[in-house]
This record gives structure tokens, sequence and C-alpha cells, in this order.
């Protein structure tokens, strides 16, 4: 026996078995066991909750892209909206330049025409005046005497009434 007492592997054994009586009797196998469970749990409840976020991610990813396509068409409707306003401006500022250079031209032409009637009128106001002048140095050349002052005064007054009317 003494050669078996002298192994180290004996002894190894019998510390090993000690260990393993110990352990099982202070039940840390089941606190082990018992932790390992808790721990699996544990991880199985996270991964189950990184399965939830991972859904509730894709899920607000699948929001966010109709958000923005939605978002992208109401962007292309305001920039249309805006064209056709940038062009309904152009066609009424178009209309109403138009319009101004229409009615600044009829202004101008009423100013050309009135200047034009002024002109005629004191063109034949001139040439009235230059005819009754020429008639009073004839009829004063050739009528003389009181005769000659009532025919001339006469004569004076129709021309001016034929030539004002």
């Amino acid at each position: 026996m003494s050669g078996i007492l002298a192994n180290t592997y004996f002894w190894q054994a019998i510390a090993t078995i000690a260990l393993i009586w110990v352990l099982y009797h202070y039940k840390v196998f089941a606190r082990i066991g018992a932790a390992l469970d808790k721990r699996g749990a544990r991880i199985a409840s996270e991964l189950d909750e990184a399965r939830r976020l991972r859904g509730d991610a894709e899920l607000l990813l699948r929001e966010y892209e109709v958000k923005r396509a939605n978002a992208e068409k109401e962007a292309a409707a305001i920039v249309a909206a805006a064209r056709e306003e940038a062009e309904r401006i152009t066609r009424e500022a178009e209309a109403r330049m138009t319009d101004f250079v229409a009615r600044r031209t009829a202004t101008a032409e009423a100013k050309i025409a009135q200047a034009e009637a002024q002109a005629m009128a004191e063109v034949r106001d001139a040439a009235i005046a230059s005819a009754i002048a020429a008639s009073e140095r004839v009829l004063r050349a050739e009528v003389q005497g009181p005769l000659g002052e009532r025919l001339l005064k006469d004569g004076l007054g129709e021309i001016r009434g034929r030539l004002v009317a």
C-alpha cells in the first residue's frame, strides 16, 4: 500500500473527488447552473429585445422612406406650382406692360393731336391777322375820307366774321 499512498496521482484523484464532493454538497453546481440559466435567459431576452428593436427599426425605415417619397412628391408639386405662378406673373406683367405702353402711346398721340390743333389754330390766327392787316392797308390806300373809314370798318368786321367762323 505504500506504493499507492506514495503515488501523487492517487492523491490528486482523491483531492479532485473531495473537491467535487464539497462543491456538490454546498450546491455550487446548482448555483453555477442557475447562474448560467439566468445568464442564458438574460441573453435570450436581449436577443428577443434586439429582434424587436430591429423590427421597429425596419418599420421606422419603411415609414421614413414613405415620408421621404411623399416629401419628394410634395417638393416637386411645390416647384411645379412655383413655376406656374412665375409664368402667370410673367404673363400678367407682360399684359400690364403692353397696356401701359398702349396708354402711353395713346396719351402721346393725343398730345401730338392737341399740339397739331393748337399749331393750326395759331397759323389760322396768324393768317387772319395778316389778311386783315393787308386788307386794311389796301383799303386805306384806295379809299380816303369818311366814306373810306366807314367802308373800312364794315369790311374789316365782315372779314373778321368770315375768317373766325
